[in-house]
């Protein structure tokens, strides 16, 4: 059980390692035991269907097919996709008809040997911590391996499950016409605008180019086959692995390049020049989008890792703005709670206002897209009227404390006892504890000291209003830890 930890979006590991056939079916079956348990159809007696997808990894839809077979010998009704399906759209579909949730077997944008899980409960997002907790205690009731457990699927290897073969479902055509809805494709038409795609070898390949078709724009797709090594590189919409998106737009003279992460869950744009825009501009720019060209409001949920010129947009609209700990399961419990326009976070997840509460790449593409075409504008023109309103601007700054694991804890059990008090030569305005530490030189510049879940290494992100002034608060920090661990070894 040691093995299997749900972290921020479910349960990741290295395949044939931690991630078996074998650990497959103990959280199968403890999701299953979940789902019994919690969403019982008590009228007719029988379990809600349950949906089972997975991306484009190496045997990501053999994980599938095993963990389906495992819950349908515990009785449960299960729907297997036809096909890698994006995480999204297998979200949006557990509430489309009444379900019992979904698997979804995806690593996202991890690297080529990992493969993962995810449990979707039916409200369509990402699964609380009090629900992972309960599949975790569920682990410890898993029957061991033995003959006598056939009907749980722990004799696969005899032939016991190899006849059950679920029913397929296919959800593509529903959620894109639900994406039309969000979308003024018809604007899309007659914009002229010319796309670039860069599929990276993910799920989106058939969904995003198909969303491009249905609104009539000339596009050019790249990586639009299943290949579960990612063409050598990572299934990340970053710069380093964008790189024939960026020269396709500059040489064919595109209008933007889109592209998404391994499920598609995440997004990333680059504009006409090729100049990659991060998720934290992307996100403060569908925000005035929305308001502006939409004329829709709420909530503007953020985590704390992700830009402070959120704030600064959201003040001058008048709206609300909340700040959630890591994770989208956080965003999407507030979009489930609260009138909330745009949520989104800096590792590139979005979702607005009338979409399901998880975030969504494809839909988000589409929302730059269309951003374009009601601005009349290019990309980086339409960010230089928004600084301009704002009038302020942020540097970002990121960098990673690789310690031992005994390093980490003494430098962690140290800063709970003694907290930073000053940071550039002046005492911090407040320190906040929500997620790590976030210490606040002041409102606009920042530093975020966060451990990471599943390395020893501690992440450090900052961000301020001056490049001169980021980089001495990074510099002092880096300054504070190194006279922390050498008092610790002396």
């Amino acid at each position: 059980m040691e093995a299997i930890r749900f972290g921020t979006d479910g349960w990741r590991a290295i395949i044939a390692e931690d991630f078996t056939f074998t650990n497959v079916e103990r959280v199968a079956f403890a999701i299953g035991l979940y789902i019994k348990e919690t969403y019982v159809n008590v009228s007719g007696g029988e379990t809600l269907p349950v949906l089972l997808g997975y991306d484009t990894r190496f045997l990501a839809d053999q994980f599938a097919l095993r963990a389906a077979r495992v819950l349908m010998a515990m009785g449960l009704t299960v729907k297997l996709a036809n096909r890698d399906i994006p995480t999204p759209c297998i979200a949006w579909a557990t509430q489309h008809e009444p379900t019992g949730g979904a698997l979804q077997f995806t690593a996202s944008h991890n690297p080529p040997e990992y493969c993962g899980v995810k449990y979707i409960p039916p409200y369509a997002g990402p699964a609380t911590n009090d629900i992972t907790a309960k599949i975790t205690e569920n682990l410890k009731h898993v029957p061991a391996a033995g003959p006598e457990l056939e009907p749980y699927g722990y004799a696969d290897s005899h032939g016991s499950l190899s006849h059950l073969q679920p029913p397929t479902f296919d959800a593509s055509e529903p959620y894109m016409v639900a994406l039309s809805r969000l979308v003024d494709l018809e604007r899309l038409k007659k914009s002229g605008l010319k796309v670039a795609f860069d599929a990276l070898y993910s799920t989106s390949r058939g969904y995003m180019d198909a969303m491009l078709e249905r609104a009539g724009l000339e596009y050019q797709g790249l990586h639009m086959q299943r290949d579960p090594l990612f063409g050598g590189g990572m299934p990340e919409p970053k710069p380093e692995y964008l790189k024939d998106l960026s020269a396709l737009v500059q040489s064919e003279k595109f209008n933007l390049g889109i592209a998404t992460d391994g499920d598609a869950d995440r997004f990333a744009v680059v504009d006409d020049r090729g100049v990659f825009f991060t998720p934290n501009q992307l996100l403060c720019l569908l925000t005035r989008h929305l308001y502006k060209n939409h004329g829709m409001t709420g909530a503007v949920v953020r985590n704390l890792t992700t830009t402070h010129m959120l704030d600064h947009v959201a003040a001058k609209y008048g709206l609300e703005l909340i700040e959630t700990p890591v994770g989208f399961k956080y965003i999407g419990e507030k979009m489930r709670s609260v009138d909330v326009l745009i949520g989104g976070e800096e590792s590139g997840g979005v979702s607005i206002k009338g979409h399901i509460p998880e975030k969504d790449g494809i839909l988000a593409n589409l929302l730059v897209i269309e951003m374009l075409a009601m601005e009349g504008k290019p990309l980086c023109e339409i960010w230089a009227d928004l600084e301009a309103e704002v009038g302020v601007k942020f540097y970002q700054r990121r960098g990673d404390l690789h310690l031992t694991k005994q390093t980490q804890k003494i430098l962690l059990e140290h800063l709970a006892r003694h907290p930073f008090e000053s940071l550039g030569g002046r005492p911090l305005a407040r320190v906040s504890k929500l997620d790590g530490l976030k210490l606040y030189y002041d409102e606009d510049n920042w530093l975020l000291i966060r451990p990471s879940g599943t390395e020893p290494v501690i992440r450090v992100s900052g961000e301020g209003t001056s490049e001169p002034l980021i980089d001495s608060l990074m510099l002092d920090f880096k300054r504070q830890i190194d006279e922390i661990l050498m008092g610790a070894t002396v």
